[in-house]
């Protein structure tokens, strides 16, 4: 009988050591990750500048409370914001507490409380967070919701159109969503998401925890689309396997979220911030990000060249990608590439999603699918 409560259906493998893109786990076989902890180790397993910064700040303070200033935070805050048009930063530890974050300062600089997702999406598994997100299986079992929240059909102009009155205080959506079956956002749907919003004054909240710091190929998926949110939400990325979420938010918001509005003991904390802040030093220079993209249509080149049935579609940007196989179960190939030496992971029930570091090598791509056709194909 294990001590651990049993909410995760785990895999039967122990990861005990990885570099880079490559894994091993208790026994000693070796894997590729194209997991990377579910678009959490940006730069991969152990990379040299992560660990140095990390015992680089360990010598020196781990925690103070955010009683005090923080000129790390600031820093990290000016990273983000810059070139941007938004203008500030909260930090906090995940991406549920980030959208939580997200839609408090929503409901409170509106003074309304209703607030419009989508189906098929996913926030987190806090209350707020999980009253967000538009899937059954997350919400079930855990009785009355936060109120306010209307789920409509992702990428339906209409359906949306028809629910916009003076009761809606934000749209929040992700512009691809990860969980629910790597799903990207149309241009005819961001352009009548941002002209509503405009024209209604309603805030936009972009869910970035997935997407942002370099995934899609661009600092943020937003920047590929006409969407100007007013609020962004972050983590994975972020700290590169240290846990730091946050969002960002434009200069209207400031005396909204003032001095006793929001809080949290760990948010920002030393640790999170110097990791995080050596992440971006690397994900958001030009050359890094134009690499990512190049490795994207390396890695759908691939894929396209292994799976040309019409029956296998290729979504996503950047190297946030699924493999749908044409409404077939994927569960049972997910184990069949983990006992062959690839880790994936499903989005939805039809759909493999690859996320493998944002260094990811070109043989590494190479390798991995061959895995993906040798295993689905033969």
């Amino acid at each position: 009988m294990s001590a651990l409560f049993q909410n995760y259906a785990r895999r039967p493998i122990s990861i005990v050591e990885g570099k880079g893109t490559i894994v091993h786990d208790s026994t000693g076989k070796r894997y590729l990750d194209f997991t990377s902890g579910i678009a959490v180790c940006s730069l991969g397993h152990a990379h040299p500048a992560l660990v140095s910064a990390i015992q680089a700040q360990s010598e020196k303070l781990w925690h103070v409370s955010n009683l005090f200033e923080s000129p790390d935070q600031e820093k990290l805050a000016e990273t983000l914001v810059k070139d941007t048009h938004l203008s500030h930063a909260f930090f906090c530890n995940s991406g549920a507490e980030a959208n939580e974050a997200a839609i408090k300062i929503a409901r409170k600089h509106t003074g309304k409380h209703h607030i419009l997702v989508f189906e098929q999406s996913f926030h987190g598994r806090t209350f707020g967070a999980m009253s967000a997100t538009g899937q059954d299986k997350v919400r079930n079992g855990f009785g009355p919701l936060v109120s306010k929240f209307t789920t409509l059909p992702f990428n339906d102009v209409e359906a949306l159109k028809a629910t916009i009155d003076d009761s809606v205080a934000a749209i929040m959506l992700e512009l691809i969503q990860g969980e629910g079956g790597v799903n990207a956002v149309t241009p005819e749907f961001a352009e009548a998401i941002q002209e509503i919003c405009n024209e209604n004054d309603i805030l936009l909240i972009v869910d970035e925890v997935q997407t942002g710091i370099g995934r899609t190929g661009t600092r943020f998926a937003y920047e590929q689309t006409v969407l100007k949110p007013n609020i962004v939400s972050m983590a994975k990325g972020l700290g590169g396997g240290f846990p730091i979420g946050g969002i960002l938010g434009t200069a209207e918001l400031f005396e909204t979220f003032n001095a006793g509005t929001h809080g949290t003991t760990f948010g920002g904390n030393p640790l999170g911030v110097a990791v995080a802040q050596t992440v971006l030093d690397n994900v958001f220079q030009p050359e890094f990000l134009a690499n990512v993209q190049q490795k994207s249509k390396y890695l759908v080149k691939k894929l396209k060249e292994a799976f040309p049935g019409e029956q296998y579609t290729i979504q996503g940007k950047g190297l946030m990608l699924g493999l749908s196989l044409g409404g077939e179960d994927v569960a049972p190939y997910v184990g069949k590439l983990d006992q062959a030496g690839l880790l994936t992971v499903a989005a939805g029930p039809t759909v493999i999603r690859l996320l493998p570091p944002l260094t990811v090598s070109e043989a590494e791509i190479d390798e991995a699918v061959a895995i993906l056709k040798s295993t689905i194909l033969e």
